[in-house]
């Protein structure tokens, strides 16, 4: 299979790369410095440019462009750089798929990033009684509306006929990343902390399970194009194939931060009995820090219909896989 991908060179693009590779198909990328090998194409989104020839017999589509949101401080140019690195990207691409896919019967697949920060989040006072499935609105905070201006730049692919899935990710573990890379020492040391009071729900997943559920929508997804007959991870969908729109890429049981912080402790054969009060993560952080203190009660009903099965549906898993050497 011919796949395309955008955003190959960060966490999640590389293994992602990496792992269709192991599998035998033909992975192209989209680069934005020069193009090295016959594999890589540029394009600039800024500018407009994009090198159309990457498109030509490609099957599937998967848009992983755009800056980490949580590295840095969201400074006025920091929310614009996040906003518009990810919205020119994936207008460029839509504009260039609807061009190149016009005459075409057997359209691709198109896989479009977003997260789970299209929710929102919520006070831990009182707690969310009910999880934000699928088909919750959009918050009006900035993740809520970066998020749906996001998926809201591939509609024009969708209207020509495009069957697009948004990948509504969590926040993905691995030894591999930087959220683990950053914390593993201070937890390994002894000094790991919940956050606040610790009730927040948090939306997670391991990269294991995030690389199965991209695997299984591309290849339950182009079922109805006749190119596979059935899946190969998990139980089958429909004949019809998963259907277009939205995906949580979360663990089907979330862990408040306390849980999270005492399972990795315990994971890492530590004790975890310290607390980082809100003040002081406010004080330090600025608005960054309500993201780690506030409730995101998220579950990942679409997959979870589909058929899907998390090999880790739970913190405990989730940090087992996450943290294993392959």
């Amino acid at each position: 299979m011919r796949i395309l991908i955008a955003g190959s060179s960060g966490f999640l693009g590389t293994a992602l790369r990496v792992r269709l590779a192991e599998e035998g198909h033909e992975v192209r990328r989209l680069v934005r410095g020069g193009a090295l090998s016959s594999s890589e194409f540029h394009w600039d989104p800024a500018s407009g440019r994009i090198n159309a020839r990457a498109l030509d017999g490609v099957e599937v589509i998967i848009n992983l462009a755009g800056p980490p949101v949580f590295t840095r401080p969201w400074t006025r140019s920091r929310r614009e750089l996040l906003r518009t690195a990810r919205i020119e990207s994936t207008l460029l691409l839509a504009e260039t798929v609807v061009e190149q896919f016009a005459d075409s019967g057997a359209k691709p697949l198109w896989l479009q990033a977003s997260a789970t920060g299209w929710y929102g989040t919520a006070s831990t006072d009182p707690l969310q009684a009910e999880p934000y499935d699928e088909s919750a609105p959009a918050s009006d905070d900035f993740l809520g509306r970066l998020a749906h201006d996001w998926e809201g730049a591939a509609q024009q692919a969708a209207d020509s006929g495009v069957k697009v899935c948004f990948l509504r990710s969590g926040m993905v573990l691995d030894r591999s990343g930087s959220t683990l890379k950053l914390i593993r020492p201070v937890f390994g040391a002894g000094l790991g902390a919940r956050l606040g009071d610790g009730r927040q729900r948090m939306t997670l997943i391991s990269l294991h399970d995030w690389l199965r559920a991209v695997l299984f929508l591309i290849e339950h997804g182009l079922i109805e194009h006749g190119l596979i007959e059935h899946g190969l991870t998990g139980r089958g969908p429909t004949e019809s194939g998963v259907p277009a729109g939205p995906y949580n890429l979360t663990i089907p049981q979330p862990a408040t931060n306390a849980e999270f912080t005492e399972a990795l402790a315990t994971a890492l054969g530590r004790k975890a009995r310290l607390a980082a009060p809100s003040l002081i993560l406010r004080t330090a952080l600025g608005e960054l820090a309500e993201q780690l203190v506030a409730d995101q009660y998220v579950v990942p009903r679409a997959l979870l219909e589909q058929g899907f099965s998390f090999d880790g549906p739970d913190i405990a898993g989730t940090l087992r896989l996450a943290l294993r050497r392959d």
